[in-house]
C-alpha cells in the first residue's frame, strides 16, 4: 500500500500496484512540506530494471505511433513475407522434390515451426511495443540477439535493393517496340552472337554461360557487364545504368518510410496487392498457351519416393522458414505499432496462410509458361525449369518475348517483380530503423534524418554490387549475410522466450492482450518443437555451407571468401550474452 501524508494531515490510499516479477524494489522519498518543524514526505515504489508495472503501453508508451488501419498492418506483413522467393524458388522446389508430395513436409513444417515462430514474434512485439533490440527488456541477457537480427536485416538490404534495381532496369529496357534481347547487333552482344530460333539440345539445360543465347547475353553483358571482370578481386567501376536504378529504388524506400507506419501503411496498398493482380493475369494468359498443361502437370506430378530423401525435407524446412520471414526483426517491428488489444493470433494464422497459398498459386503462373516454352523448343520441361535469378531474369523473359504483345507482358512481369521486392525491402529497413530508434531516443526524435542516413548507407554499400564484378559481391552477401546466422539467431530467440522468460509468463502476456491464453499446442511448439526444428536446420546449413561457393565457371578462393567470413563473424558476435 502506498501511504501519502497530505498537507491537510489526512491519509489517502491509492490502488495497489501490479506485482512485479522482480522482488527487489527501491523506495524514493520526496520532501513535500515542512510545517511546524515536521517534515512530510511522499514515498513511492520504483521498479528496478526488468520489473514491469502493468502492461506495456499503459503509461510511457501511450504516445507510440500506431497503424492508421488494421488493413495497413496486414498488408505490410503480407507484403514483407510474399517476396521474390515465392515466385522464383518455391515453384521449382515443388517441381524438383516430387511435385504434390513436396507439400506434405512443407505443410508439416508450416504448422510445427513456421506458424508458431510467426505467432511468437507478432505477440512479442505487440505486447512490449518495442523493436528487435529493446524488446529484450523481458530478458536483457539476450539483447544481443536483437542486434544480430537488426544487423542481418541491414546486410540483406545491401544486396536485396540491387535485385530490385535489376528489375527496374529490365522494366525500363522493356519499354520499347522490340525487346532488346531479341536481336544481335547491340553494344553488349559478343562477336559470336547468334539469333536463337532453334531448339535446345535435349540434354542441355539453359544456364548463364551459354553466350549464344540472346537473353543470357543481355543479362550477363548488357545488364551485369560481367564479362569485364575476372573475379571478386577485379570489381571495376559501378555501372551507371544500375546506379540510376538503385537511386530510384532508394528514393522509393526513403519516401515510403520517412514518416513511419503512417506513410508505409499506405504504400503497401499498391505494392502488396499489385503482385496478385499480375500473377492472376499471367496465369490466365499462361493457361491459354500451347503446352501449358504439360508444365502444370510437371509442377504437380506426385512422386512419393522423393520423400525418402533428406534433401526434400531440408528444402521444405528451409523454404518455410525463409518464406515467412521470422528472425529478421520485421514482424516484431511491425507488430509493435499495433494496438495493445489487437488479435495477433488471428493475424498470424491469416498472413502466414496467405503467404504459403501465394507460393503455391505462383507455381501455376510460372510453370504454365515453362510448359509453353518447352513445347515451343521441342524439349522437356526439366530442360527449361530452373530457380532463382535465372528464372525471372533469363528464362521467363525469353519465354514472354515469343508471345504476341511481348512488350506489354514484359512490362507487366517486371512491375510485379518490382513491387514484390519493394515492400520486402521496406520491411527490412523498418526493422533496422525501429530497432535502433527504440534503443536510442535521439534517433526516434530525428526519424526522417535517420531514415535518410540508413537509406543512403545501404546505397553506398550496394554500389559494390553494381560494378562489373558486383555479381560476385552479391553472391557472397547472399551466402553469408543471413544463411546460418539468421537460423542461429532465431534459435536463441526461441530459447530466450520459451525457456528463460518462460512459456507460462509469455502466455500470460498474451492473455493480457487478447483475453485468452495460447493453447497447449502452441506452448509445446514454442518450448520443444520449434527449437528442435531450428537446431536441426542450423546443423544442416553448417554442413551445406562448408561446400565451395561457385558462380558460373568461377570458384571463390579463400581470399575471395574472406569478406563473407567477416560477415558471419559480425553477425554472430552479438548473440553472445551481455553482462
Amino acid at each position: 500500500m502506498n501511504i501519502q501524508v497530505m498537507p491537510e494531515h489526512k491519509l489517502s490510499s491509492v490502488a495497489p500496484m501490479k506485482q512485479c516479477n522482480v522482488e527487489k524494489k527501491e523506495v524514493e522519498l520526496i520532501l513535500v512540506k515542512d510545517q511546524n518543524g515536521v517534515q512530510y514526505t511522499n514515498s513511492s515504489i520504483i521498479p528496478t530494471n526488468g520489473c514491469r508495472v502493468g502492461p506495456p503501453g499503459s503509461s510511457s508508451e501511450d504516445n507510440r505511433e500506431t497503424w492508421g488501419k488494421k488493413i495497413d498492418f496486414l498488408l505490410s506483413v503480407i507484403g514483407f513475407a510474399v517476396d521474390l522467393a515465392n515466385v522464383w524458388r518455391f515453384p521449382y522446389l515443388c517441381y524438383k522434390n516430387g511435385g504434390g508430395a513436396f507439400l506434405i513436409p512443407y505443410i508439416l513444417f508450416l504448422f510445427i515451426a513456421g506458424m508458431p515462430l510467426f505467432y511468437m514474434e507478432l505477440a512479442l512485439g505487440q505486447y512490449n511495443r518495442e523493436g528487435a533490440a529493446t524488446v529484450w527488456k523481458i530478458c536483457p541477457v539476450f539483447k544481443g540477439v536483437g542486434y544480430t537480427v537488426i544487423l542481418i536485416a541491414l546486410y540483406v538490404g545491401f544486396y536485396y535493393n540491387v535485385i530490385i534495381a535489376w528489375s527496374l532496369h529490365y522494366l525500363f529496357s522493356s519499354m520499347t517496340t522490340e525487346l532488346p534481347w531479341l536481336k544481335c547487333g547491340n553494344s553488349w552482344n559478343s562477336v559470336n552472337c547468334t539469333e536463337f530460333n532453334g531448339s535446345l539440345p535435349d540434354n542441355n539445360k539453359p544456364s548463364w554461360c551459354h553466350d549464344i543465347m540472346l537473353f543470357i547475353i543481355f543479362c550477363r553483358r548488357g545488364v551485369l557487364n560481367l564479362h569485364e571482370s575476372s573475379g571478386i578481386e577485379d570489381l571495376g567501376w559501378p555501372r551507371w545504368q544500375l546506379v540510376l536504378c538503385l537511386v530510384v529504388v532508394v528514393f522509393i524506400l526513403y519516401f515510403s518510410l520517412w514518416k513511419g507506419v503512417k506513410s508505409s501503411g499506405k504504400v503497401v496498398y499498391i505494392t502488396a496487392t499489385m503482385p496478385y493482380v499480375v500473377l492472376f493475369v499471367l496465369l490466365i494468359r499462361g493457361i491459354t498457351l500451347d503446352g501449358s498443361m504439360d508444365g502444370i502437370k510437371a509442377y504437380l506430378s506426385i512422386d512419393f519416393k522423393r520423400l525418402k530423401t533428406l534433401e526434400v525435407w531440408t528444402d521444405a524446412a528451409t523454404q518455410i522458414f525463409y518464406s515467412l520471414g521470422a528472425g529478421f526483426g520485421v514482424l516484431i517491428a511491425f507488430s509493435s505499432y499495433n494496438k495493445f488489444d489487437n488479435n495477433c493470433y488471428r493475424d498470424a494464422l491469416l498472413t502466414s496462410t496467405v503467404n504459403c497459398v501465394t507460393s503455391f498459386f505462383s507455381g501455376f503462373a510460372i510453370f504454365s509458361v515453362l510448359g509453353y516454352m518447352a513445347k515451343k523448343h521441342g524439349v522437356k520441361v526439366e530442360n527449361v525449369a530452373t530457380e532463382g535469378a535465372g528464372l525471372v531474369f533469363i528464362i521467363y523473359p525469353e519465354a514472354i518475348s515469343t508471345l504476341p504483345g511481348s512488350t506489354f507482358w514484359a512490362i507487366v512481369f517486371f512491375i510485379m517483380l518490382l513491387t514484390l521486392g519493394i515492400d520486402s525491402a521496406m520491411g527490412g529497413m523498418e526493422a533496422v530503423i525501429t530497432g535502433l530508434s527504440d534503443d536510442f531516443k535521439i534517433l526516434k526524435r530525428n526519424r526522417k534524418l535517420f531514415t535518410f542516413a540508413t537509406a543512403f548507407g545501404t546505397f553506398l554499400f550496394a554500389l559494390l554490387c553494381v560494378t562489373n564484378g558486383g555479381m560476385y559481391v552479391l553472391t557472397l552477401l547472399d551466402r553469408h549475410a543471413a544463411g546460418t546466422s539468421i537460423l542461429f539467431g532465431v534459435l536463441i530467440e526461441a530459447i530466450g522466450v520459451s525457456w528463460f522468460y518462460g512459456v507460462d509468463r509469455f502466455s500470460e502476456d498474451i492473455e493480457r492482450m487478447m483475453g485468452f491464453k495460447p493453447g497447449l499446442y502452441w506452448r509445446l511448439c514454442w518450448k520443444y518443437v520449434s527449437p528442435a526444428f531450428l537446431l536441426k536446420l542450423v546443423k544442416l546449413h553448417i554442413v551445406m555451407n562448408n561446400n565451395k561457393l561457385p558462380l558460373f565457371m568461377y570458384t571463390f578462393s579463400y581470399t575471395g571468401n574472406s569478406p563473407g567470413y567477416m560477415l558471419l563473424y559480425t553477425n554472430r558476435i552479438h548473440i553472445l550474452p551481455e553482462n
